[in-house]
């Protein structure tokens, strides 16, 4: 526009401003998508659109006209503003729909019957299943089976198993510390092995040695749940004080569980490792059942898949419970719960687990 113009009827300008709202408008309807409304949106209401190329010819104008022509043209963009943001929350709105639908579970191919609430009969998990097979394994073998608290001392869950304050050994744990009584002196227990430390204690005060026992229960570490690990999770260990007790005890042990419980197929090895409350102490692992030996992602691609750590107790613990080393020997073991679950029914990822997918858990009722 020019001084030229300024006899043009204003019916004209707003005639073209009202086309520009329309053709913006319709613009706006037409958006289909986020990434539509941010390829689009700086032609119908930015910089590059009609409106804001005639607010720049404004300065053309007659102050007359600059005012009347601003006038219309502010509430044009008002307009098609308004309808940009509907249009966005439209969008949104709809975005977030598919993106729910898109992560619905599909519950109705599991419910198997039509009948009054509740649809379906609760059954134990796969885990306290396992606990129980594992249970039944080591009480045909001659074991009892023990409790203990998950919430520890320091003293039960540390120092009587040689795991001194400040001892380099506390940082093969990542410990969850309670807040109670001091300082670090009250603990979520890092494994089941302070049971054994009550189990001791409990047969020298009633003179019921020896102790052949198992302790399941649940543990929590601060680990970054992956493929083989979670926080909170699950261990059984085994506890033998007699006389006479040696490590080749200890290595039948192993072997006569692992046929029992994963199959004749299923082999055990022991490496040398180590541990605090034993000496000499072993990692003991077991043929991964998921390749059979072959090597997989779960098994890290050797065949094997560690279960646990074993060893025959050492002479420090005895003293730490009042037990004679020179009359009394014995073996301890643990291993998780949880991996054997993931071994026996061939699971590749432990964080199954811990998912409650229904279709996962109707697997196992």
């Amino acid at each position: 526009m020019s001084h030229d113009d300024e006899s043009a009827p204003s019916s004209h300008v707003a005639d073209q401003i009202a086309g520009h709202v329309a053709d913006a408008l319709a613009a706006v309807a037409a958006l289909t998508s986020m990434q539509d409304l941010d390829e689009r949106g700086g032609a119908i209401v930015g910089k590059r659109s009609a409106l804001a190329v005639m607010q720049r010819s404004l300065a053309g104008l007659s102050p007359d006209q600059r005012r009347d022509v601003g006038a219309r043209l502010q509430e044009a963009r008002r307009v098609v503003e308004e309808a940009v943001a509907s249009r966005r929350a439209e969008l949104l709105a709809s975005a977030r729909t598919q993106r729910l639908e898109a992560d619905r579970l599909e519950l109705g191919d599991v419910v198997v019957q039509r009948r009054p609430w509740p649809l379906t009969d609760g059954h134990a998990g796969l885990v306290s299943t396992t606990q129980a097979q594992l249970e039944d394994v080591f009480v045909a073998m001659g074991y009892e089976v023990a409790d203990g608290p998950q919430v520890e001392s320091d003293w039960y869950n540390f120092e009587a198993l040689n795991i001194p304050p400040a001892h380099p050994a506390r940082g093969m744990w990542d410990t969850f510390y309670v807040g109670l009584g001091d300082p670090e002196t009250v603990v979520l227990r890092t494994h089941t092995s302070p049971t054994q430390v009550h189990l001791m204690e409990s047969a020298v005060a009633t003179g019921t040695l020896p102790i052949h026992a198992v302790a399941p229960g649940r543990c929590f570490r601060r680990d970054t749940p992956d493929a083989r690990h979670l926080a909170v999770f699950h261990q059984i260990e085994g506890l033998v004080v007699d006389r006479g007790i040696t490590f080749a005890d200890l290595a039948g042990t192993i072997e006569t569980f692992t046929r029992a419980y994963f199959g004749a197929d299923i082999d055990s090895r022991l490496r040398p490792s180590y541990f605090p409350f034993t000496e000499p102490s072993a990692e003991f692992e077991i043929t991964c059942t998921i390749c059979r030996g072959e090597g997989c992602r779960t098994c890290s691609h050797t065949g094997w898949i560690e279960l646990g750590g074993c060893g025959m107790l050492d002479p420090a613990v005895f003293d730490s419970v009042g037990i004679d080393a020179e009359e009394w020997s014995g073996f301890a073991f643990g291993f998780g719960i949880d991996r054997c679950a993931q071994m026996k029914v061939g699971l590749s990822d432990m964080r199954a687990l811990i998912e409650n997918d229904v279709r996962f858990l109707d697997q196992f009722a």
